[in-house]
């Protein structure tokens, strides 16, 4: 089960709101910018300001959810209006890992996570987002598996800030949970590969190396 079955209850809410953006001239190129920008930019202010003002880490969850919101609209917009185009799927597949990337790092500096296992997590995520956009390249759909997609990432890094940010006390045992975090992301892996291929025509499944 992944955060990521509740996507259509999701759109349907905000479509309102796209019809909205889409008459005043927006485009889904433009939300994506915005959202890898400002998550560029969090993830920045988090790292620098974050280790002395951990109240910081509360804008997280709330831009968790927001980002993903805009995640939804970006998507909505180029389907649904024709606005589908090779630079918006660059710009949404960098987008992403780029995103993440920069809003995982400030957890390197909060203990007990070492920073080698956030950069593990940052890694496994970015090639987890690999594996699911190389399924088009075999004849399969673009993969969104779990259990830990994007949107799963997303709640449990939100969580994470939320905690750091009302200044509680992170409990011993959440050393483990970087290490839980990249074991979930590394069966991601596997499962995307695996159903890409079940999922692509016999043709795409021959090996085509010389």
């Amino acid at each position: 089960m992944s955060v990521y079955a509740l996507k259509p209850v999701f759109q349907d809410l905000l479509r309102p709101l796209v019809r909205q953006l889409h008459r005043a001239g927006c485009t889904a190129n433009q939300v994506t910018s915005v959202a890898a920008l400002l998550s560029i930019a969090l993830g920045a202010l988090l790292w620098w300001q974050g280790a002395g003002d951990r109240r910081l880490f509360l804008l997280l969850p709330l831009w968790m959810f927001l980002r993903m919101a805009l995640n939804a609209i970006d998507g909505m917009l180029a389907r649904e209006f024709g606005q589908q185009s090779r630079l918006g799927a660059m710009l949404n597949e960098l987008g992403d890992v780029v995103s993440d990337a920069a809003l995982y790092a400030p957890f390197a500096l909060v203990a007990p996570f070492q920073p080698a296992l956030v950069a593990l997590v940052i890694v496994l995520a970015t090639i987890s987002e690999f594996a699911g956009a190389l399924g088009p390249m075999i004849g399969a759909e673009r993969r969104y598996d779990g259990p830990m997609g994007k949107s799963d990432r997303a709640a449990v890094f939100g969580a994470l800030g939320l905690w750091v940010g009302a200044g509680a006390q992170l409990p011993g045992f959440s050393q483990w949970l970087m290490p839980l975090i990249a074991a979930a992301l590394a069966l991601t892996i596997v499962r995307r590969v695996r159903n890409a291929i079940r999922s692509s025509p016999p043709a795409a499944n021959r090996d085509s190396r010389p």
